[in-house]
């Protein structure tokens, strides 16, 4: 991985908090990354875009900003667009990549387009969704659906059903969040997360949750989920998974680091689920597990993340 010092960095704003519905995870992810650098001698602050505004970043003289917002205004493009008209270098995906792989939807027609493989889908629009078409859709989708807003992430709004009831239920609940849901096939077998890190796979990770799916509780809220690393993949298995993933995050236009999302069926295949670009870094997080598993410690991480920032790292971005 291309390193720094520590002084060729300048001055840093750790941007964390927002105002998403993923508010409080950035709020503990940008913490631990702040921390980090710290603790390898970065001068890093914190700056919250809910609490001041961005052009701050000008009259405090940020040389970069690590984006650690995660969900709408961070993670979906709009902030590093704002940044890179103020002309401030930000770590990881761009503009067009943080948008795209924000929205469920656009990402698996891009995947589809190049033959990647994703499970079957319907998309439900909110000014025209019926719900005498729920029991076509669940019978066309094998009768076990996903049910996700486009543009949100940490499963915030999602749901597993089994009934058309169900689903009609679940798309309601799943537009107070989003004019669009992804109506997914559920693919039955272990879900497994491959993070990126400079164009690099880190090894997989496999969850286990006693939960209906890997929901934000799962994730963040409770002590019964479980992380298996090595997930217990094979070689070749796990060579497949690591070719898979680093292209579905290139197809989107990912860049620097991030992780791609995938299920894996009884037969071995693997379905990609989702791509993101800002993914958690709290303790409890998947991206710091991984990097532990292939020996780079938590601030090895942060300084490869903030690495992303640097001009001669994103030639083409």
């Amino acid at each position: 991985m291309k390193q720094y010092t520590a002084a060729e960095y300048g001055k840093v704003a750790v941007m964390f908090g927002g105002a998403s519905a993923e508010r409080e995870v950035s709020l503990r992810s940008g913490q631990t990354v702040l921390d980090a650098l710290l603790r390898q001698g970065v001068d890093a602050y914190k700056f919250d875009p809910a609490e001041a505004n961005i052009v701050e970043l000008l009259h405090n003289q940020t040389d970069r900003v690590i984006i650690m917002l995660h969900g709408r205004g961070g993670e979906d493009g709009v902030m590093q667009g704002a940044l890179q008209q103020l002309g401030i270098p930000f770590t990881g995906t761009g503009v067009l990549g943080s948008a795209l792989a924000m929205d469920k939807i656009r990402s698996k027609q891009i995947w589809q387009s190049l033959g990647l493989p994703t499970a079957k889908y319907r998309i439900a629009e909110k000014s025209g969704f019926e719900a005498g078409s729920c029991s076509a859709i669940m019978h066309e989708l094998g009768n076990e659906v996903m049910v996700k807003p486009a543009r949100e992430g940490s499963s915030i709004g999602m749901a597993r059903v089994t009934s058309a009831k169900q689903l009609e239920t679940a798309v309601q609940d799943a537009f107070n969040y989003d004019n669009q849901v992804l109506l997914e096939q559920y693919i039955s077998g272990p879900e497994l997360t491959v993070s990126v890190l400079q164009g690099r796979a880190l090894p997989s990770i496999r969850m286990s949750t006693p939960h209906t799916f890997y929901d934000y509780s799962a994730k963040y809220q409770d002590n019964t989920t479980e992380y298996f690393c090595p997930s217990g993949l094979s070689d070749e298995e796990e060579a497949a998974l690591a070719d898979l993933s680093t292209r579905a995050f290139a197809a989107v236009a990912g860049y620097g680091w991030g992780r791609v999302d995938v299920m894996q069926d009884a037969t071995g295949q693997f379905y990609l689920l989702e791509a993101n670009t800002v993914p958690g870094m709290t303790e409890k997080s998947l991206v710091p597990k991984a990097a532990s598993a292939a020996g780079i410690t938590l601030e090895a991480l942060a300084m490869a993340i903030l690495a992303t920032s640097m001009t001669d790292m994103r030639d083409g971005q």
